[in-house]
């Protein structure tokens, strides 16, 4: 599909008035080849509401390999408390035993985490979006005041799809962590024991730690780093605007 700049701001400038549910079901209503992006804690709620207007809809995880037991158990446990398929995109072996080889297993705490998060995480996604028309993300505006706090409802994507032009969704920018957990709650969705312990929000396992009261949901993401937006590249669109 090819929609004109005009015609993305328009379509985002509806769909920003509307409630989730109702973005998440003119995002199928639009495209058939589309996805959910699974990752936290937002992505299932995205999950619970896309199975409420379609059965079949494609959900995909990255996994890293460095991901905690309990985000492997969780998983798992989505899958089947939904009864539904995940597809686990990994890393190429050709890519990453070189890097390992190379930089051993913990050289982000040395030299960045962008290195690696390429290897781990964007390649793979790139491979899987290639598959795609469109994609959902849990993404919220309030998840990183540096990076997040201007991403629209509707957007393109600044990687490539199926058919040349790939779309973004995100449902969930103008809601709050609060509005998250309230849906989790009322509507008895899994999540991440991980969340329990303190963890907001949830990336590898080397690469994450709990925060501390008052902090931001993203210090708990590459703390040893002190400069920059804290993100790996999964949404390069998010920099490229800031730049």
């Amino acid at each position: 599909m090819s929609l004109t700049d005009q015609e993305i701001e328009a379509f985002d400038a509806e769909l920003s008035k509307l409630q989730p549910k109702q973005i998440v079901k003119a995002a199928l209503e639009k495209f058939d080849n589309i996805a959910v992006s699974f990752s936290g804690a937002e992505d299932v709620v995205l999950i619970d509401l896309a199975l409420k207007f379609n059965k079949n809809i494609q959900v995909f995880s990255l996994d890293t390999g460095r991901l905690h037991p309990e985000t492997y158990e969780f998983i798992d446990k989505v899958r089947k408390h939904y009864d539904i398929e995940i597809h686990l995109v990994s890393p190429k072996a050709e890519e990453l035993e070189p890097f390992v080889k190379k930089k051993g297993l913990f050289s982000f705490y040395e030299d960045g985490h962008n290195e690696c998060c390429g290897v781990r995480k964007i390649n793979p996604l790139k491979r899987k979006l290639l598959e795609l028309d469109a994609w959902i993300t849990g993404q919220r505006k309030d998840q990183s005041p540096g990076t997040r706090n201007t991403i629209p409802t509707f957007q393109k994507d600044g990687f490539p799809g199926k058919n040349g032009d790939l779309f973004k969704f995100n449902p969930l920018a103008n809601w709050s962590s609060e509005d998250v957990w309230n849906y989790i709650k009322m509507f008895d969705v899994p999540y991440n024991p991980l969340h329990q312990q303190g963890f907001i929000s949830i990336g590898c396992q080397p690469c994450t730690r709990p925060v501390l009261p008052n902090q931001h949901e993203r210090e708990g993401r590459w703390w040893w780093e002190n400069e920059g937006g804290k993100e790996c590249g999964l949404h390069a669109t998010n920099l490229i605007s800031k730049g």
